[in-house]
């Protein structure tokens, strides 16, 4: 496994754990001290994250 698909394993995950807190702080679950407005900020970076490692894992080409 070469830096480039590990690196986009990396933000992949960020991404996920960056949608998933937005998702609580949007619901009011957990403790986060967000209001639905501000629960947008960490939404959009995880997308970004998200999308961002899933192309780069997708684009990466294997060698042998």
């Amino acid at each position: 496994m070469n830096q480039k698909r590990t690196f986009g394993s990396i933000l992949t995950v960020l991404g996920i754990i960056g949608i998933i807190i937005a998702a609580l702080a949007f619901l009011q679950i957990g403790g986060l001290g967000l209001s639905k407005m501000n629960s947008l900020v960490p939404f959009i970076v995880g997308l970004i994250f998200f999308f961002a490692g899933i192309n780069l894992v997708r684009t990466t080409n294997d060698r042998a």
